[in-house]
C-alpha cells in the first residue's frame, strides 16, 4: 500500500520513534493565563508529567536501549530541570515545543518568530546542542499556521512533526527551502484514548489500556508490513500513569520479537531520510508550502 517506502538502515521493515510531548504544566498557564494559579488539580495532573512520570519512562525505556524524543516547551525545561537533565545523562533527544504551550493559529508571525527564538535559545543552553526537531505545541487543535512551516525553513529545522499529510516523512519545500516532515497519525496519540479533563475541553470516554494497545499493535503491523513508519504521540502526564505505562513493556517486547524493526529518536530518522534523498537511493514525496494563499472563495457568497 506504501508505494515509495524508505529503505530503512539495515534493511529493517519499520522505523519505530516513541516521542512524548512534556508539556507539564506549561498548558494550564497558556490554557488560563488568568487564573491558572487557582486550577490547582489540573497543575496537580500536568506536574505528575515531569516529577513522576517521566523518571518512571526513563526507566522503563532503558531496559531495552531504546532512544525517546522529547519535546519540551522551553517554560517547562526552565521550571523542571531535573526532568530535564534525567533526559540528556540518558541520551535522549530534546526538541523544540514552543515555549508556554502557545496556539501559533493566535499569533502573529513575528509573535510566532519570538516564541522560536526563546525555545531555541532555551534548548540550546541546556543541551549544548541547537534543537534538530520542531512540533507545535497545539498539535490536536490545529496549531500550525500559514507561517509556521516558512519559519522552521528559515531557522534551518531539519524536520517537523505536526502534520498529517503521508504515512511516512514526507519534504514540505517553499521558495527558501526545505523541511522533512515526519507525519503524525491520529490512533497513535493517547488523548483520544485516554484523556478526558474538563480545564482541556476533553470529555471522551476514557479507553482501557488494553483498547489502547490494541490501536498501537494495529498501527505498528500494518507498518511493519508495508515498510512504513510508527510513531507514538504520546505525553507523560497520562500515558506515563501506572496501568498505561505498564501497557507499554508488552508492545515493546512484541516489537522485538517481531522483528527487522529500527528504534531511532527522531533526529535519527530525519538523518537517514535527509541521507537517502541526498545520495539519490530514495525520492520523497513534495509538498509545497503554503497549500493556498488564502482562504477559497466562497462561490455561494458571490452569487449572492
Amino acid at each position: 500500500m506504501i508505494k515509495n517506502p524508505i529503505p530503512w538502515p539495515n534493511g529493517a521493515r519499520c522505523a519505530v520513534a516513541f516521542t512524548w510531548d512534556v508539556d507539564a504544566d506549561s498548558a494550564v498557564h497558556a490554557a488560563r493565563p488568568d487564573s491558572a494559579d487557582n486550577h490547582v488539580a489540573t497543575l496537580s495532573f500536568m506536574r505528575y508529567d515531569p516529577e513522576i512520570a517521566v523518571p518512571r519512562i526513563i526507566d522503563l525505556f532503558r531496559r531495552y536501549n531504546i532512544p525517546l524524543t522529547f519535546f519540551v516547551p522551553g517554560w517547562t525545561i526552565e521550571n523542571y530541570p531535573a526532568a530535564v537533565d534525567l533526559m540528556l545523562k540518558n541520551s535522549h533527544e530534546i526538541a523544540h515545543h514552543g515555549y508556554l504551550h502557545h496556539d501559533n493559529n493566535a499569533m502573529s508571525r513575528q509573535q510566532e518568530m519570538e516564541v522560536l527564538w526563546q525555545g531555541i535559545e532555551i534548548i540550546t543552553r541546556v543541551s549544548g546542542r541547537r534543537p534538530l526537531g520542531y512540533r507545535t505545541p497545539m498539535i490536536s487543535s490545529n496549531g500550525v499556521s500559514r507561517h509556521t512551516i516558512d519559519l522552521l525553513i528559515e531557522q534551518g529545522f531539519l524536520y517537523d512533526t505536526s502534520l498529517y499529510g503521508d504515512d511516512i516523512p514526507y519534504v514540505l519545500h517553499n521558495d527558501k527551502g526545505s523541511v522533512i516532515e515526519i507525519p503524525c497519525i491520529q490512533g497513535l496519540g493517547d488523548w483520544y484514548h485516554y484523556m478526558s479533563w474538563c480545564d482541556f475541553g476533553y470529555s471522551a470516554a476514557i479507553k482501557s489500556p488494553t483498547h489502547a494497545a490494541d490501536v498501537f499493535k494495529a498501527e505498528f503491523d500494518a507498518a511493519w508490513e508495508y515498510k512504513g513508519m510508527w510513531m507514538c504521540v504520546w505525553h507523560p502526564s497520562v500515558s506515563g500513569r501506572l496501568a498505561r505505562c505498564t501497557a507499554i513493556e508488552p508492545l515493546i517486547k512484541y516489537m522485538i520479537e517481531k522483528g527487522d524493526v529500527w528504534f531511532a529518536s527522531m533526529s535519527e530518522i530525519a538523518l537517514h531520510v535527509r541521507e537517502v534523498i541526498s545520495s539519490g537511493t530514495w525520492r520523497p514525496r513534495i509538498d509545497q508550502v503554503p497549500y493556498y494563499a488564502s482562504p477559497a472563495p466562497d462561490a455561494a457568497a458571490k452569487e449572492r
